[in-house]
């Protein structure tokens, strides 16, 4: 892997590490978008620690969120694991 990837690629966990740290320590939950899951669907992963697989949709300006699944511990930490989260 190029050096300047590398580098690059490290700073992004930095930053998004950050942001979910940020987020844990204000009780609020964090969104991991995955390319690989259907259009409209994200984990969202929470201060308790389980992530939940949920659908996204618009509601005129505001987007809500409905509960698919709770990803069991393995599950989750797989998630975790693919996105530098771990």
């Amino acid at each position: 892997m190029d050096f300047t990837i590398a580098t690059r690629d490290q700073k992004y966990l930095v930053t998004v590490n950050g942001i979910r740290s940020r987020n844990f320590s204000r009780n609020l939950p964090f969104l991991i978008l995955s390319d690989k899951l259907p259009e409209g669907q994200v984990y969202r992963e929470f201060p308790d620690g389980h992530i939940e697989l949920q659908e996204v949709f618009a509601v005129g300006s505001k987007f809500q969120y409905k509960a698919l699944r709770t990803l069991p511990a393995s599950e989750a930490n797989t998630v975790r694991k693919a996105y530098g989260l771990l």
